[in-house]
């Protein structure tokens, strides 16, 4: 292989693919299009509010109905009926959003049933504030039936809630503390976004070399250089692309993200963040600072400061905490190597098959085989965040044609020095294997014409000396 010739087809293929428009749009629209679902997400989560719904009730009990706090989100107003028949229907006339019936009391089960009228469905939110607030009075209800002095408040110092906090221990001893929802979320993104650069660059080596055989080009191009170093040329060009515009995405990202940042101020979000974390922590003395009403400071305050001495490390340390114990370096280094040697794979069968084609609709059957492992190496990564040790995801990360995808979700749950060299050097043998078969296909199939290619064309291409 003439590695001048290569060269010169590699700088063609990148400044080709960079300097068209497509390019240009896809490097500076994907950071905008996140950098703006992510100004949305904070727009809404510091600035949106439900509607408040008005809840006519009708209680047939006489214990919930005192428990029916108004809130933000809700409003309740005592009705004189006890027929619900006679109100579902007409509750504009009742300045009523929502008919609450409350059934008379069980005396065998200590308990009542409740059934709600509107005319739209009502939210998930509604329903779990008026859920709690009746449950609220059935055990109210239950207690008080004891007779037993101070059981109310008994109960309130019995129940408490434990936060299990889990730490790592490394051979020399040391302990960092580590969150699997951190990590899940970690695999995730990585899965997803090796899964996305290979499927989007593979395609668009098959693409390119569908383009230049229906245009003839290609058949002034293997009058120069021999048809292995242009579909490799081909094929690292695209690398090339694809690692440049990676690197230009996160950059453009981070800066704009920054920025979106700065205009909204840090802390505020952080402290919509806090107050979210803090409203949702187990130990409330009632659903309504959950669900309704606004914390003051100092109540956010001492909340937080009770939970952190009942419950370890709070929710952002353990964040952070998990975050600092990654090993970047693994990540980024192993990341790189699936990357390029996962797309290597797929973008030399990919070529293969775009040589064999003369349209991207004849490719429908040829490339099912090829996609097929790419999506269930998908699927298993999904469940790797469940079962990083289960033996499909283990099997799911040794597979070639899986394990760029899977052994990186597995990643930073922990894995094996030798489990992740034995994983890579799998990889790159695969490669190495699949770009020979691949070469010999793509030099007869990139100067066949006027044929609809086969799997019985492509194995008597492969055989062919």
């Amino acid at each position: 292989m003439n590695l001048k010739k290569l060269g010169i087809i590699i700088q063609r293929e990148y400044l080709n693919k960079v300097k068209k428009k497509s390019f240009l749009l896809t490097t500076f629209g994907v950071p905008i299009l996140i950098a703006g679902i992510y100004a949305v997400m904070l727009f809404v989560m510091l600035k949106a509010e439900g509607d408040s719904k008005r809840i006519a009730v009708i209680d047939n009990s006489g214990i919930v109905m005192e428990k029916l706090e108004d809130t933000k989100l809700v409003t309740f107003k005592q009705l004189s009926e006890t027929d619900p028949e006679a109100v579902k229907n007409r509750l504009g006339e009742y300045d009523a959003d929502i008919l609450l019936y409350i059934s008379p009391l069980d005396s065998a089960t200590k308990s009542v049933t409740a059934t709600t009228y509107a005319d739209k469905p009502m939210g998930m939110e509604t329903a779990e504030v008026i859920e709690r607030r009746i449950n609220d009075a059935v055990e109210a209800y239950r207690i008080d039936s004891y007779d037993i002095p101070g059981l109310e408040q008994i109960m309130e110092d019995v129940h408490f809630n434990i936060h299990l906090t889990s730490y790592t221990v490394d051979e020399e001893g040391k302990e960092t503390i580590s969150q699997s929802e951190v990590y899940m979320i970690v695999s995730m993104v990585l899965a997803m976004a090796l899964y996305m650069f290979i499927a989007l660059f593979s395609g668009m080596v098959m693409s390119s070399v569908i383009e230049e055989k229906t245009s003839r080009v290609v058949e002034v191009l293997v009058s120069s250089v021999k048809s292995t170093e242009l579909m490799f040329g081909k094929i690292i060009g695209v690398a090339l692309v694809a690692l440049t515009q990676f690197l230009l995405w996160i950059v453009l990202t981070g800066l704009i993200i920054g920025i979106v940042g700065g205009i909204i101020g840090m802390d505020k979000i952080t402290g919509t963040l806090s107050q979210n974390q803090v409203e949702t922590m187990p130990g409330m003395t009632s659903m309504n600072d959950a669900m309704g009403n606004t914390l003051s400071m100092e109540q956010l305050q001492a909340l937080t400061d009770t939970t952190a001495v009942a419950e370890g490390p709070t929710g952002m340390e353990a964040v952070l905490g998990t975050l600092g114990s990654l090993n970047y370096t693994q990540l980024i280094v192993s990341f790189l190597l699936f990357f390029l040697f996962g797309y290597l794979l797929y973008a030399s069968l990919f070529a293969a098959i775009g040589s064999a084609v003369e349209n991207e609709a004849d490719t429908q059957q040829l490339q099912l085989p090829v996609t097929i492992p790419l999506l269930l190496g998908f699927f298993i990564a999904f469940y790797a965040f469940r079962a990083p040790e289960s033996t499909i995801v283990w099997w799911g990360s040794m597979i070639p044609f899986t394990s760029p995808i899977v052994m990186l979700a597995r990643l930073p749950f922990g894995v094996p020095m030798w489990e992740l060299i034995l994983s890579i050097g799998l990889l790159i043998l695969t490669f190495f294997a699949c770009a020979w078969a691949s070469a010999k296909i793509y030099k007869v199939g990139i100067l066949m014409y006027g044929k609809k290619s086969t799997f019985k064309d492509l194995w008597k291409w492969l055989k062919q000396k």
